[in-house]
């Protein structure tokens, strides 16, 4: 029998927690993080495989059903299909995503997948080489396509390629993007700037609304029409289809449109740090309690009930962040 999840104070179910397992990555995206880096965390602060698995196995059983693995790049931290098998173990998960670059996936999907990895976020911001190397500012001999392939091969599902949509930098690609879906059984979504912290010049006047993107879409690859989107999605976007594609088109608005009434999730930071809203600054510190030996539930319940209706990020209010890359998005 499932356990009911818990809900906030607003009356929102949560059951997906986001945990970054790593704050560094192997890019340098533009929007995500300076080209210089962070001051990384040290070592001896991030949690552990054991630990991370010790926290799901306390949350679990308030109703905790949904993980997704993220960074930083999660797939730098080595033996991630490791953490994969202990929390896919865990009574009461459900479903495990992960969401990467895509830079190693190639090598890496048929083994996650064997460990219980269920689906996959792809994150990458142009099909062009020569772009991918401005916007990640990283010349890693990437092919995104290579990417795509290889976790349709393996037997993720859903495979979402995402993309945040940038003017004058890659808003020209919107249509390539878009036909992806028309032969690929995948969710091609395409994600407004949000303007967080350091961002190489980028501002307000580089968003692209939803509204402009579907437009441009649909001159692209024909009429769109409102879709169901992947069975088991726990995000916010809004998804479209032509009719007759293989695969759907979505697009995710924190700056035109919020969705936070129905936000159902909570974030677990490297360091062991619950985040109750991606751009707030209500944080509940999970491991040294874990380490102390203390129990978890009643500071996810407390957690819970402090947890923001809605986040302030067109005020530009991000809860202290530096770089989105701090909380894997």
């Amino acid at each position: 029998m499932t356990t009911p999840a818990l809900r906030d104070q607003f009356g929102r179910s949560i059951e997906y927690l986001r945990i970054s397992v790593t704050d560094r990555c192997n890019f340098r995206c533009v929007y995500c993080m300076p080209l210089e880096g962070l001051d990384w965390l040290p070592k001896a602060e991030i949690l552990s495989y054991e630990e991370i698995t010790a926290v799901v196995a306390q949350l679990a059983p308030l109703g905790l059903r949904r993980l997704r693995i993220t960074g930083g790049e999660p797939t730098i931290r080595p033996d991630l299909e490791r953490l994969v098998a202990m929390l896919k173990a865990v009574p009461g998960v459900e479903d495990i995503a992960l969401s990467t670059n895509g830079v190693r996936l190639p090598a890496m999907a048929r083994t996650l997948v064997a460990a219980g990895l269920d689906r996959v976020n792809i994150s990458i911001d142009s099909l062009r080489p020569d772009r991918i190397r401005q916007i990640a500012r990283r010349d890693l001999k990437f092919d995104p396509l290579a990417s795509l392939t290889s976790a349709i091969d393996a037997g993720l599902d859903p495979v979402k390629f995402n993309m945040v949509v940038m003017r004058g930098i890659n808003d020209d690609e919107i249509g390539d993007f878009a036909r992806l879906g028309l032969d690929h059984a995948l969710h091609v979504r395409f994600i407004e700037l949000m303007p967080v912290g350091e961002m190489a010049g980028l501002t307000f006047e580089h968003i692209v609304p939803s509204a402009e993107v579907l437009e441009r879409a649909a001159a692209a690859v024909g009429a769109l029409e409102p879709a169901a989107g992947p069975a088991r999605g726990n995000g916010p976007a809004r998804y479209y289809r032509v009719p007759g594609a293989a695969g759907t088109i979505g697009v995710i608005t924190p700056m035109s449109h919020t969705y936070c009434d129905t936000c159902n999730r909570v974030r677990l930071t490297a360091d062991g740090r619950l985040r109750t809203c991606l751009y707030g600054d209500h944080e509940v510190n999970l491991r040294d309690p874990l380490r102390a030996g203390e129990p978890l539930g009643p500071l996810f319940e407390r957690a819970l009930a402090a947890k923001p209706r809605e986040h302030h990020l067109l005020q530009l209010k991000v809860g202290g962040l530096k770089a989105l890359s701090q909380v894997g998005g």
